[in-house]
């Protein structure tokens, strides 16, 4: 059965003659009769009773008609649809972020641009570590994931780096430091640092290490915390320093104060994780938003913390 049949159907029905609906379909009328024969006998049921007048619908053509204007009006429907499938204006993508990148004002761009641009895309977020986000992304539970480095991907995914932010010096707000402009990393030589475990924040810890120990110390780790907020709130609370990245500034600015490093720069590289293959319009839209150089340059610097 194809749609032309059900056209000249419909138009043999409204007009309950076939000379008038031949007319209007612009076919000539012995063809529209051989149309409408050829498809009773593809259903197996008349659909019109004919006399001298002209054709009655039938009872089993009545009910036919229901469903062939249904499927008429289905299947521009269904065509807009699929363009828009395609386009990637609907559909769904899960997105993965680490804690701190949470916190990052590109991100939060990133997010708010693609639910304004794509309504009708259904996202979902989901916050966890960058080791735990790269598995879920290679087992198929999320699409992309805002990571930092260091990550390694398997084969078939992508890891596009977004920007490289400072990393800067979080002291409580009645630290003899906390007036300082500026610091040196050797300026905390002596002070009690609040770090997080490598098993969970393996690139900034890491980077925090390796820069003190160039600068010719081991910093005094008196207290690791699972996620960097939880880091920021044991500041908040005279135990020690810390290194945050510094889109992390705006995180307890009751209780402390986070200065710019001087000398030795250490960088926390946000990056965006995603699968390669094909198939994913939202998927595309999302990393092509992501990596808009304007997003990018506006994304440096704190941001303010989204609810999810």
């Amino acid at each position: 059965m194809e749609m032309r049949h059900l056209r000249y159907f419909v138009a043999a029905a409204e007009d309950l003659n076939l000379t008038r609906a031949a007319a209007r379909l612009r076919i000539a009328q012995p063809a529209l009769t051989l149309q409408i024969r050829a498809l009773e006998a593809e259903i197996g049921a008349e659909l019109f009773s004919r006399h001298s007048r002209g054709v009655d619908l039938t009872e089993a053509g009545r009910i036919f008609l229901a469903e062939a204007r249904r499927i008429l009006e289905a299947v521009p429907k269904a065509a807009a649809r699929a363009r828009q499938a395609s386009a990637g204006s609907i559909g769904r993508v899960s997105v993965g972020l680490t804690e701190s990148a949470s916190f990052n004002a590109l991100v939060t761009n990133v997010l708010r641009k693609f639910r304004a641009t794509y309504p009708n895309v259904e996202m979902s977020l989901e916050e966890a570590r960058s080791t735990e986000l790269v598995e879920a992304l290679e087992h198929g539970r999320i699409d992309a994931a805002f990571v930092r480095l260091p990550v390694s991907l398997k084969h078939g995914f992508a890891l596009q780096t977004l920007l490289k932010e400072p990393m800067v010096a979080a002291v409580p707000a009645d630290h003899p430091l906390a007036d300082r402009r500026q610091l040196r990393l050797q300026d905390l030589r002596h002070e009690d640092f609040i770090l997080y475990p490598r098993a969970t924040r393996l690139g900034l810890s890491d980077s925090v290490m390796t820069a003190c120990a160039d600068c010719g110390f081991t910093p005094s780790v008196v207290q690791t915390a699972p996620q960097i907020s939880s880091t920021i709130n044991l500041v908040a609370s005279s135990m020690g320093i810390s290194i945050v990245p510094a889109c992390m500034q705006n995180s307890r600015a009751d209780a402390v104060r986070y200065i710019p490093l001087s000398g030795t720069q250490i960088w926390a590289t946000l990056c965006i994780a995603y699968r390669t293959y094909e198939g994913a319009p939202p998927l595309a839209n999302l990393v092509a938003m992501a990596t808009q150089p304007g997003l990018a340059e506006r994304g440096r610097g704190g941001g303010r913390r989204r609810s999810t």
